[in-house]
């Protein structure tokens, strides 16, 4: 089961590009003792993985030493790989941390790839990330085997129609949950955002920096909220980018991602001609017709569930430079050949043409299921879908049915129904809202700003297409964003980008 929520720009555009580049091993581990903020990580050149090559030799990778329960900082650690690429100018401010989403996205491997949307920012920062706890390099959970991967596309339907397809939905679940237990151990109940916030820290104090400066996108800006709330005095020049809705449970998420979706889906019918509400009742009816009877395709074994078939429309919605693609795929399943949204399905969920699966998916699970507290029954999920699908006839059954899905009989309670972001006294944070985005709708930005307080939250609105704002095309937006983090010059609130 694919879940949409949260997953960010960056991981998404690669898989249209055809994957990250940079793939650096995470060194060694953090030299001497005393308290974690003592460590001196030994940075040392990155290198290859079986995932990707080795980035240039501008880049330097490292291992921080960090307590696995943060109520116990003395005890047991774990390991977090760090990336970083030196600043080149001679005016350096400190380092910029980057996290870009998921929860559960590779920072060690998604940074050089982002790099050159960054560039101008390299003169007076280092640039640094970081795979999250439970993520890649950094005690990376699997949950489940490639095969068994496979075999679940197959056959489990995530928008049930019978009582044993539904049975099936939830032991498919169950099993993920049990999996992500067998493989986490205990740390399955330490790789909250919470969790995550405190590493952040211990990051900064590292590296030598009296206040954070950080670049949050997608879930990065749940994660930068939460460290704003628990660390205000620490902040230093933040941007929030692609901006998750803090006001909202775990039924508001689904809910707001799937208007979003239907909004973005909208706009590009507009762009084909297309009449929306036409449009998207005729690739309703594609879906059902898939439901009833998979589509060929030109991979071997395989067919294109309606689960595929949605996550393969899904992956293009995320930019505007994908729609192209979408038309493709969409004229060829109408045909009867399921390859092309196979292919963009294959993509989201990091699967390689050997049957290789990625585990970033499996990272987002446990992290929000160890973050969400709100579990909705089947009987809820089932009342809801009628909402659900009045809002989008195309997403509507898939996102009413993963709110019962997604964390159902999951090992390890979740924290809170929604995350404090609360953060009196902070430095301004600038909070970027992009009125197109399908998986963070651009509502969020001015609820995570009101939430974050006044004097602090800072909105930057572009009317633009796709997931994020920042390097999307809106010279506007980029310059603005730039003039913040160099010059520290803040935009009034409210200033909107064209």
């Amino acid at each position: 089961m694919t879940r949409f929520v949260r997953w960010t720009a960056l991981a998404v555009a690669a898989a249209l590009l055809a994957g990250c580049s940079g793939g650096p091993d995470t060194g060694d581990s953090g030299k001497g003792g005393g308290p974690p903020s003592a460590q001196k990580p030994d940075w040392g050149r990155c290198k290859a993985t079986e995932d990707a090559p080795a980035p240039g030799s501008d880049w330097q990778c490292a291992t921080l030493r960090v307590p696995l329960d943060w109520s116990k900082p003395d005890g047991e650690t774990i390991g977090l790989a760090l990336i970083r690429a030196r600043a080149r100018g001679d005016d350096r401010i400190g380092s910029l941390l980057f996290n870009f989403g998921g929860p559960g996205g590779s920072g060690v491997a998604t940074l050089p790839s982002y790099a050159p949307a960054v560039s101008a920012l390299r003169e007076r920062y280092d640039l640094v990330s970081w795979d999250p706890r439970g993520v890649g390099a950094s005690e990376g959970i699997r949950c489940r085997g490639d095969k068994e991967i496979q075999a679940a596309e197959s056959t489990v339907d995530a928008t049930p129609d019978t009582p044993a397809e539904e049975r099936a939905f939830l032991q498919d679940a169950a099993d993920f949950g049990t999996g992500c237990r067998k493989s986490a151990g205990k740390l399955l109940a330490h790789v909250s955002t919470t969790d995550t916030a405190r590493d952040l820290d211990l990051m900064r104090q590292v590296l030598g920096d009296d206040e954070l400066h950080y670049f949050g996108i997608s879930y990065g800006t749940e994660l930068g909220g939460v460290y704003a709330h628990l660390f205000p005095r620490r902040v230093g020049r933040m941007i929030l980018d692609a901006v998750v809705d803090p006001t909202a449970d775990t039924l508001g998420h689904a809910e707001n991602q799937t208007r979003g979706f239907q909004r973005a889906l909208d706009d590009y019918l507009k762009s084909t001609g297309q009449d929306p509400r036409e449009g998207s009742r005729r690739i309703a009816d594609l879906l059902e017709r898939i439901d009833a009877r998979p589509l060929p395709t030109s991979s071997p074994g395989r067919k294109l569930t309606q689960t595929l078939a949605l996550t393969g429309i899904v992956l293009p919605l995320y930019s505007k430079a994908g729609w192209p693609a979408l038309t493709g795929a969409l004229e060829a399943a109408e045909r009867g050949d399921g390859s092309e949204l196979l292919v963009l399905a294959d993509r989201y969920n990091e699967r390689d043409p050997s049957g290789r699966y990625g585990t970033g998916s499996h990272a987002q699970r446990v992290i929000s299921c160890l973050d969400d507290r709100q579990r909705p029954s089947v009987a809820e999920a089932r009342k809801l879908l009628p909402r659900f699908e009045r809002i989008s006839p195309v997403f509507g059954a898939f996102l009413g049915w993963d709110t019962a899905g997604w964390c159902h009989d999951w090992p390890v309670a979740g924290q809170f129904e929604n995350p404090e972001v609360s953060a009196p006294g902070a430095a301004p944070i600038l909070v970027v809202g992009n009125t197109g985005d399908p998986a963070t709708p651009y509502e969020g930005a001015r609820r995570m700003a009101d939430e974050l307080g006044p004097g602090v939250g800072v909105v930057l609105t572009w009317r633009g297409e796709g997931h994020g704002a920042y390097g999307s095309g809106s010279d506007c937006v980029d310059s603005t964003v730039d003039g913040y983090l160099l010059k520290g010059t803040l935009p009034k609130d409210g200033e909107v980008c064209a």
